[in-house]
């Protein structure tokens, strides 16, 4: 089945979008690995697959706890990365949409902000799902559609420059697809997945040097940088203007501490 969407992902994502990644979106979504670790039972001896891994933060980190920990994501850049950073972990490419393990062959997987960079997000859960074993739990964070932080004010900063999306980007899911408690624990049951929990992890991040940070927002990223990256200078500049008024009620010492929210949703394999 024809997925431009995910063809477009997979292109921006072998774009040297790792690094910059890494040092300005990364610092904000590996806040939230612990918990997801937690969420999901990992401790020593786990059988741990790490789905959409990027910079390999979920896999390095139960890889410290004593998990047998596997990291795999589609982007071969990222995979490079994560290896570099990380060599006490094990880190593979592979598609989230066709898992090359056997079923239950995970005690655990755990996917952290895999949700916004799928079109058919109900059918990646469910191959998640597949590879891990009965009574295993699958654990995935994205954010969080009510709080207003960094990725929202992005959103309504090209809003309100009058950014429009060039026509060479194709139609891709909702940023906040489903985010909301009631969405995110229905997307859970109907893969299958028992006791579905959907929780928040909030916290601030510092930005100490906003244009260092709106640089590799921009480079870090597949569908923002093709949206402001495609306007003209004037656009791209009321962009960054719009975006740096929404942060300035969070001025301190001479930075930002930025409130940021993630959700946090969990299930079981069903042992039936």
């Amino acid at each position: 089945m024809s997925d431009p969407f995910g063809e477009f992902e997979r292109a921006g994502w072998s774009a040297g979008r790792a690094e910059p990644y890494h040092q300005a979106i990364g610092a904000i979504t590996r806040e939230a690995i612990l918990r997801l670790l937690d969420a999901a039972g990992v401790g020593a001896g786990t059988r741990l697959l790490d789905v959409a891994t990027g910079p390999g933060y979920a896999a390095a980190a139960a890889a410290a706890r004593g998990a047998a920990a596997t990291g795999v994501d589609f982007s071969a850049e990222m995979v490079a990365l994560a290896r570099r950073l990380h060599p006490g972990a094990e880190f593979a490419q592979a598609d989230a949409q066709a898992l090359p393990f056997a079923d239950g062959a995970f005690d655990a997987v755990v996917a952290n902000f895999l949700m916004p960079h799928v079109s058919d997000l109900p059918a990646v859960v469910r191959e998640l799902a597949r590879v891990a074993r009965p009574g295993g739990r699958v654990a995935l964070t994205t954010w969080d559609a009510e709080t207003v932080g960094f990725l929202r004010w992005f959103l309504e900063a090209a809003a309100e420059a009058g950014a429009v999306p060039p026509p060479d980007l194709p139609p891709g899911p909702p940023f906040f697809q489903f985010s909301r408690d009631d969405e995110f624990a229905a997307l859970l049951a109907d893969a299958g997945l028992a006791g579905a929990e959907v929780g928040t992890v909030a916290f601030v991040h510092r930005i100490d040097d906003l244009d260092r940070f709106w640089a590799d927002l921009l480079a870090g990223s597949v569908r923002s940088h093709a949206l402001v990256l495609s306007q003209t200078a004037e656009v791209q500049a009321a962009i960054r203007r719009a975006y740096e008024a929404r942060l300035a009620p969070f001025a301190r010492a001479g930075g930002f501490d930025v409130p940021c929210a993630v959700k946090l949703g969990v299930g079981t394999v069903s042992t039936r």
